[in-house]
């Protein structure tokens, strides 16, 4: 089964012969070996690339244990460069190298090396390529696939497929199973034996019984506003445990760090400021989420809402939570401050959305509380509410554009 990964495509295109070393980092499984040694490759032969010219090296194999030290992994593609045409070479697991950043700089000073590497455990995150390769990396972060990308390889109508989407997520091998059970052992795999025991082994974390109770905190509390200090009251009135919010706010870094969470910060709109604290907090993957509650807490509505950010991240865009401060006069002619929210402000370049996740419009009192936020931002960007149903899009007096939400996931609407 062939599962088509355009997006990335495009960017490794774009990167082609940059002189830099493409770096495709992600959540383990979602899909980063396959996009390079099998969808990318397959474009380069395409195109003309001569296979003698493609130098593919999996870090994790047996056979290949010897390239593991950076001295043997340099001398043996420096061998394979034969004349002085192009060579696309691709490291994957590129982690397993001791001193890998010694490798991937020392290939960057050979002219004809387009050079491609991927990392897929905590050992090898986004902030290590910063300090690592000082400047020299261009950095592809892959995330498990889109509805857009789902959908075609499902067998099942629109609604089915989303109820599989929303319930197990989108990890490509989640994507290719049909049984239910098998999905769940998958996740459960994922989950306990490699996420967290990556970050725990990482980290050298001792008390790893509450870096699994955080998780399973945000997961039930998804999309909802927090910090470390909440968190530690939480922990305190609800799990009778003791536990700093320093230590919190290092957990919660270890799990960004590891992708499986992402934190999306306040924008207060009329200051054009942004608020660090408290933020929201979202799974990269929403089948690990409901695993962490044993699919008990399937609120389709918060789900959707996390579904949505995953897909504007996917896009490209940088994802706020805005955050309008209001006064209102009350009946007793007192002015009292209040927020409003906006689900999310979406930037890229100068490309601006304020965007609402509304499960459903079915009274008039609905639809005045989801437009209220948008219509107090008196700037000129466009203004979308996506909601659940099925409906064909609309656009009001007041320049709000409604979405029904397979229409803007399947990216059957410009807007």
């Amino acid at each position: 089964m062939i599962i088509e990964r355009t997006a990335y495509i495009e960017k490794l295109k774009i990167r082609e012969k940059n002189g830099l070393a493409k770096v495709i980092t992600g959540i383990r499984r979602s899909g980063k070996s396959y996009l390079l040694f099998k969808l990318y490759k397959d474009y380069l032969v395409a195109k003309g690339v001569n296979e003698s010219h493609i130098i593919q090296i999996a870090l994790d194999s047996l056979e290949n244990e010897r390239l593991r030290e950076k001295h043997e992994l340099y001398n043996f593609v420096k061998s394979q460069i034969k004349d002085r045409e192009w060579y696309y070479v691709f490291i994957d697991e590129i982690q397993f190298t001791e001193g890998f950043s010694d490798v991937i700089n020392s290939l960057l000073h050979i002219q004809n090396v387009d050079l491609y590497v991927t990392g897929s455990n905590s050992k090898f995150l986004s902030n290590d390529i910063l300090t690592e390769f000082r400047g020299r990396g261009d950095e592809i972060r892959v995330r498990p696939l889109s509805l857009k990308e789902f959908f075609p390889v499902y067998a099942g109508t629109e609604g089915k497929a989303w109820e599989d989407f929303y319930t197990f997520g989108s990890l490509p091998y989640v994507a290719t199973l049909s049984d239910d059970t098998q999905k769940r052992e998958y996740l459960e795999y994922l989950f306990n034996s490699v996420y967290l025991k990556d970050i725990i082994e990482r980290n050298n974390i001792k008390g790893d019984e509450e870096l699994g109770i955080l998780v399973d905190i945000l997961a039930s509390s998804v999309g909802s506003i927090t910090n470390p200090s909440n968190l530690s009251n939480t922990f305190k009135s609800v799990r009778k445990i003791s536990i700093t919010d320093k230590t919190l706010k290092n957990y919660l870094d270890f799990l960004q760090d590891a992708f499986l969470i992402e934190k999306c910060v306040r924008y207060d709109i009329k200051g054009k400021r942004h608020i660090d604290t408290p933020a929201k907090y979202y799974f990269t993957d929403v089948g690990l989420r409901n695993f962490r509650l044993n699919f008990r807490q399937q609120e389709e509505n918060h789900i959707m809402e996390n579904i949505l950010y995953n897909e504007l991240r996917l896009n490209g865009y940088s994802v706020d939570v805005g955050c309008l401060p209001v006064f209102e006069t009350s009946s007793d002619c007192t002015r009292q401050r209040k927020n409003l929210e906006i689900d999310f402000v979406a930037n890229s370049g100068g490309k601006r959305f304020y965007i609402q996740s509304a499960y459903e419009m079915k009274t008039e009192e609905k639809i005045a509380q989801e437009k209220n936020s948008l219509l107090t931002v008196k700037d000129s960007f466009q203004k979308i509410i996506v909601v659940k149903d099925d409906i064909k899009t609309r656009y009001d007096n007041d320049g709000i554009v409604t979405v029904g939400l397979y229409d803007f996931l399947l990216g059957r609407v410009e807007l």
